[in-house]
């Protein structure tokens, strides 16, 4: 443990945020630097807990107890070491995880956790300023080939594992640029894509090979491919969005988060996008439909193209501001949360259920909807439209970020032949393989929508299956 008073004399502090009236004029990362000596103070938090509890909430298994004491003991170089022991990309976790470590966190029970996510960010940056971040391509190649469909957190870790086991590995992306949702679907306020870029630059180094504007399934042959390799590992994410079923949905005006967030984050990289194609909220009213990440990255965006106003709407009730019985410690909170994007602006609304949408010319003109209630019937939760709620609200853009129900079904996995499980994501047995033999999955393919965390967990334990398929056995860290 770092200092055994530690979680006595010190609060937790987090790194302050550009003030909003700043920031959403930019597309730069929300947050200010945190001084090392207030760092060194949050890391001698840590407890001597006896059983680190926030093992159990990090999918990873992040040694975080270690990295918190090195980091107190000033001894970066071995933090490094042992942060990268369980995951490749921390730079990407510690600024996109919802940190399920910090809500697992022993202190947290009747204080506030420590500060585990800023942390690791601190740790891996360091680290790079310090040029201990190289290339460590392997020593000796087996001369298997492996190919890696889909370039998102899983497929990229199982990619940097595979390369570092010795194989031949290819990723292909349908995207023109590689990074899959951290690169068109996470904007650039919550990472900038230097981050993403300067990853891919190591691994690119260590002898992967990156196809992108390689669609699988159209354009490429699924079963051909994998008749071309050794192994084929899928990570093409949950990519089918869940749509809005009710009248009017035709109308134009109405969009999936993913069609919206993708365009912008390709002008910030420089791509020239005709406005016919380009869809903003630019002195528009936009109503987003859905109150997690998604809908809040649709938020951010849409201020920092000059909305002139933002509401946001959830079926589901207002979560509490303290945690609740429902979900108690060390399981992640149902509670109310306030992202960066909510601080710049728009207006949250809750029990909200739409139920047409109406236009003019075939152009989006307004949404009709009525709030609900959600009351206890035999023993489940029941859904009751209120009497006399019905209302009526002008919008010039909606965006639908409702969830994503799984992964595309047409196309890759239908020449591929794989079995689906009951709600349509790719079946995979307890060593990652699919019902075709040879033929590997990880992340959300798999799982369904998920977390970072559960991404890169994924891609990493289905490289050592892949690399203990093809050689017998693996050296690489077993699944945890």
């Amino acid at each position: 443990m770092p200092k055994p008073s530690g979680f006595l004399e010190f609060r937790r502090e987090m790194p302050g945020r550009r003030p909003p009236s700043q920031r959403v004029h930019d597309w730069l990362e929300v947050y200010e630097d945190f001084p090392p000596e207030r760092l060194h103070d949050q890391a001698a938090r840590c407890m001597d807990c006896g059983i680190p509890f926030c093992h159990q909430g990090c999918p990873l298994g992040n040694i975080i107890p270690d990295w918190n004491d090195l980091v107190y003991r000033d001894k970066w170089r071995e933090a490094i070491d042992r942060l990268h022991a369980t995951n490749n990309f921390p730079e990407f976790t510690g600024r996109l995880c919802p940190a399920p470590c910090e809500a697992a966190c022993v202190l947290g029970i009747n204080q506030d956790p420590v500060t585990i996510k800023q942390i690791e960010l601190t740790i891996i940056e360091h680290a790079y300023e310090a040029g201990w971040i190289t290339p460590q391509p392997a020593a000796v190649r087996t001369g298997k080939r492996v190919a890696v469909i889909g370039s998102g957190p899983a497929g990229l870790a199982a990619a940097q594992q595979l390369a570092r086991a010795g194989h031949d590995v290819v990723v292909y992306e349908r995207d023109d640029r590689i990074g899959g949702l951290l690169r068109y679907g996470i904007p650039d306020f919550k990472m900038e894509k230097r981050f993403l870029d300067r990853r891919l630059q190591q691994m690119t180094a260590e002898g992967v090979e990156f196809r992108p504007s390689t669609h699988v399934g159209s354009g490429v042959d699924a079963a051909a491919l994998a008749a071309e390799h050794d192994a084929v590992l899928l990570a093409g994410g949950a990519t089918a969005p869940r749509d809005l079923d009710v009248p009017g949905r035709e109308l134009r005006g109405a969009h999936f988060a993913m069609e919206y967030l993708p365009l912008q984050n390709r002008r910030n990289a420089g791509d020239e996008i005709p406005e016919r194609d380009f869809i903003t909220a630019a002195g528009k009213r936009v109503i987003i439909l859905g109150g997690g990440d998604t809908g809040a990255d649709c938020l951010g965006t849409a201020l920092r193209q000059g909305a002139t106003e933002v509401l946001q709407y959830e079926l589901l009730p207002r979560p509490p501001d303290a945690r609740p019985a429902e979900t108690p410690w060390p399981t992640w909170p149902n509670m109310y949360r306030v992202s960066s994007a909510h601080e710049e602006g728009g207006v949250r609304d809750y029990s909200i259920l739409t139920k047409r949408l109406t236009g003019e010319n075939g152009v989006l003109k307004q949404l009709h909807a009525v709030r609900v209630e959600f009351v206890r019937e035999d023993a489940r939760q029941v859904m009751r439209e209120v009497p006399g709620s019905e209302f009526a609200v002008d919008v010039d853009l909606l965006l639908l970020a409702m969830g994503f129900l799984g992964p595309q079904r047409t196309g890759m996995l239908e020449q591929l032949g794989v079995r689906l499980t009951e709600r349509g994501n790719v079946w995979a047995d307890a060593h990652k393989m699919t019902s075709v033999p040879g033929v590997f999955t990880a992340g959300d393919m798999t799982r369904g929508q998920s977390l970072i965390v559960w991404a890169i967990a994924e891609g990493r334990t289905a490289a050592r299956h892949v690399d203990a398929y093809l050689m017998g056995d693996s050296a690489l860290p077993a699944p945890l």
